[in-house]
């Protein structure tokens, strides 16, 4: 009898079809996830309740992407279930969805658009863009996506870069024009974009308030594909209303979706897109073989590839030795 995978997300069909050579695949709802051995998930909440609900027969869960703030790591060891996730496979995507946004608002290309849609007279000046070129971005978190954003513009797009990371050495190897601050209060005033790739910790919960945009230069522009909840979105409002910061591109916000009377969706100098940052052609295909590769691996006994807390191992999978 085949292992039972329970998914929530609509797995590309290569990988689906790879995954039920080897097991039972049930796509579906929360309803039929009693039994599954693995389970794959895109934005359910995985805690105490949904571990039980599965039974324990669950040795994994994983996240269809990079983010994992709703999935319970320590209750999920506590029960013996890992945890992991596909942090390789949306990198070059959502890198290309981060500077894609920053272009989008220093051009004005959707407003641009909107109005020249709506058959409305415009003036040169109100559809002034930014040259980005010679202009400084600052990134926050230079993981993946982040080091894949600074390798775009710094050599692509010709912009001096600033890196802030905590978790950086100082001795780090960094590209031509690329620099590294010790501290966001250090990184902010000298940026004219910001751009943001960090992870949603309690570190990281609205890192970017009030004083934070305040320290950024006027007229500067804010890009955020990491997490909603890692920026104030209140403190944001006001610095774009009265004009401190130019614009912003979000493909993220807190909560998701945005309400339908949230400002930002309503301003001609902010970019939206819905958390579609690595749903790209390649993005999906390889954040769902990632997926089927690591369930695969634990149906197999073996420590999946991408283990988010290493302590967990083995869990339920080396219960079978025993």
């Amino acid at each position: 009898m085949k292992p039972k995978v329970w998914t929530e997300v609509s797995l590309h069909p290569e990988a689906l079809a790879r995954l039920q050579g080897h097991a039972e695949v049930i796509e579906g709802t929360q309803d039929t996830l009693a039994g599954a051995e693995a389970a794959i998930i895109g934005r359910s909440t995985v805690d105490a309740a949904f571990i039980e609900r599965a039974g324990p027969s669950l040795k994994l869960v994983i996240r269809h992407g990079i983010g994992y703030n709703t999935l319970d790591v320590p209750t999920a060891t506590r029960y013996g279930v890992l945890s992991a996730n596909t942090p390789d496979a949306p990198t070059e995507s959502t890198a290309e969805q981060a500077v894609g946004l920053l272009l989008a608002v220093a051009k004005m290309i959707v407003k641009s658009d909107m109005l020249l849609r709506a058959n409305k007279p415009v003036t040169l000046l109100e559809l002034r863009g930014v040259e980005v070129r010679d202009r400084v971005l600052g990134v926050v978190g230079y993981g993946r996506i982040g080091r894949r954003v600074t390798e775009i513009c710094a050599l692509g797009l010709k912009m001096p870069v600033v890196v802030f990371d905590p978790y950086l050495s100082s001795s780090a190897n960094l590209p031509d024009g690329v620099t590294m601050v010790d501290s966001l209060n250090a990184l902010l005033p000298q940026v004219d974009f910001l751009t943001l790739h960090t992870p949603l910790m309690p570190e990281t919960y609205r890192l970017m308030g009030e004083q934070q945009f305040r320290l950024m230069k006027p007229g500067s522009f804010l890009i955020n594909v990491s997490r909603g909840p890692v920026v104030d979105e209140v403190a944001l409002i006001h610095a774009l209303q009265d004009g401190h910061l130019a614009g912003a591109g979000l493909d993220v916000f807190d909560p998701e979706p945005p309400m339908p009377d949230n400002p930002l969706l309503h301003m001609s100098n902010v970019v939206v897109t819905p958390h579609v940052a690595s749903n790209t052609d390649k993005g999906y295909w390889k954040m769902s073989q990632n997926v089927v590769d690591q369930v695969l691996q634990v149906l197999a006994g073996e420590r999946p590839a991408f283990l988010i807390d290493p302590t967990a191992w083995p869990g339920r999978v080396g219960m079978a030795d025993r």
